[in-house]
């Protein structure tokens, strides 16, 4: 009965748009670990904060603004948080959801072209990079830029996004799941090789738990969450995925020859091998991905902390533990792809500066600095939203243990920030070409030569 309530639950969970990492961070932001761990000291002190008090009605209270969101997951909380800051201030905030599988960039630059642009949109950062310095309004001189400067996107010096969150991703795990099939504590640290990993999951089917890692289908999932290892890993650096990436582009470097493609194929492999939903790869749900984990059929999912509410609404409890191990490349267990998992800026908040009036923008505005200052802003982002904020002067503490994990990942120095920013095209053109490998309908030569051609295609 349980499995069917929580099956249920999960169907009936409004997904309206996807969300990609592979287009997060720039390559003009600066990456140093001292300004990650200014971040993470905040993040992972009290729980309180020093926020100013609630805010009175706004002087643009009954202004009506919109926010396009493309993180579907979180559509039902920023809607609810929306509320909250209208009766805050009096403003009236709509939040508008990307359709299903909606790329982001198209939904934004549709809405452009017939003149209906939103006040706001959450981008991936490669589209604010490519529509920013047209369409948003530059936010440079902005207060809350004291405190998440090394967090911004700059392009030829200039902010034009807010840096709405901080996310992670690398392989989720449920330690309930792995402890009830083995009948022993399980140490996360003792997963830091392919070997290791594949000897667990091959541990877990002969404890009975025949296929213990759950791989989504989705075309966004596989094409930059998964295939962008292989430019986040180059040195653990958004400078570095750009190096790779140019090298690529100009035909310098074939995939094939790049170590860390085959060293993730290598991890694929292992995980289609183990792949709880092998018998239909494309056919599975995403909704019904993190019930597995929830019900104990698997122990782990490619994935990210963008991910909790999904495994909420399956059953989960914000004091079950579940967290990351990293997503494994190779055998080198001193390597950062082993030791590390990849943590960053990720999600962009642009405020429209060619269709809306210079009120609206105000009232845009003044949603940002209710984000980064008040008490119910900090408390909605951290707390209702279940996102890492950017801005190190919000110190609640994230209450799911997907963030909790990151947050002391970066305290402790297992995280790399490095997030490329691809072309806005690269996650469904390239997710197409892994789907293919994963359903068995190319192998990896194919892929490789489809992934070459993508590349110098962008010449």
């Amino acid at each position: 009965m349980k499995k069917n309530l929580n099956r249920m639950a999960a169907l009936l969970m409004t997904v309206a748009c996807v969300s990609s990492l592979a287009a997060c961070g720039s390559s003009t932001t600066a990456e140093t670990s001292k300004a990650a761990d200014a971040t993470t000291e905040a993040a992972s002190t009290a729980a309180g904060t020093e926020a100013a008090a609630p805010a009175e009605k706004s002087e643009l209270a009954g202004q009506s603004i919109t926010l396009l969101n493309s993180k579907g997951e979180i559509q039902t909380a920023l809607e609810e948080l929306a509320g909250t800051f209208t009766e805050e201030t009096g403003i009236n905030l709509e939040v508008l959801a990307c359709g299903a599988g909606e790329v982001p960039y198209t939904k934004v630059t549709s809405m452009y072209s017939s003149g209906t642009a939103p006040t706001m949109s959450i981008l991936d950062t490669t589209d604010v990079i490519a529509l920013g310095a047209e369409y948003g309004l530059d936010l440079t001189d902005q207060d809350w830029n004291q405190y998440c400067d090394s967090m911004t996107t700059k392009i030829d010096g200039k902010v034009y996004s807010f840096p709405f969150c901080v996310e992670g991703r690398g392989i989720i795990y449920s330690k309930k799941s792995i402890e009830d099939a083995l009948g022993k504590d399980f140490d996360p640290a003792s997963i830091n090789s392919l070997d290791s990993f594949k000897a667990i999951c091959e541990e877990l089917r002969a404890a009975g738990m025949e296929n213990p890692v759950v791989l989504s289908k989705e075309d966004w999932s596989l094409g930059a969450h998964q295939l962008g290892y292989i430019y986040d890993t180059y040195d653990g650096t958004t400078a570095g995925a750009d190096k790779i990436m140019a090298a690529l582009k100009d035909g310098s470097q074939k995939v094939e020859d790049y170590d860390r493609f085959n060293q993730f194929m290598d991890t694929m492999d292992v995980i289609l091998e183990y792949n709880y939903n092998k018998e239909d790869p494309l056919g599975a749900i995403y909704d019904e991905d993190p019930i597995h984990l929830v019900e104990g059929d698997a122990a782990f999912w490619p994935n990210g902390n963008w991910a909790w509410p999904n495994l909420e609404t399956a059953g989960a409890e914000t004091s079950d533990e579940y967290g990351f191990i990293p997503f494994v490349l190779g055998n080198d267990s001193s390597d950062i792809a082993n030791t590390s998992m990849q943590a960053s800026p990720t999600k962009q908040l642009m405020v429209d500066a060619k269709q809306s009036t210079e009120e609206q923008q105000k009232a845009a505005l003044e949603f940002i600095n209710w984000l980064v200052n008040s008490e119910s802003g900090q408390k909605g982002l951290v707390e209702k939203l279940a996102l890492i904020p950017a801005c190190s002067n919000n110190t609640v503490a994230p209450k799911d243990p997907l963030s909790r994990d990151i947050v002391a990942k970066m305290a402790s120095g297992n995280t790399y920030s490095s997030s490329f920013v691809a072309p806005s095209d690269h996650w469904s053109v390239v997710g197409a070409v892994m789907q293919k490998y994963v359903a068995g309908q190319t192998d990896r030569a194919g892929a490789a030569s489809e992934i070459d051609a993508y590349w110098q295609s962008q010449k």
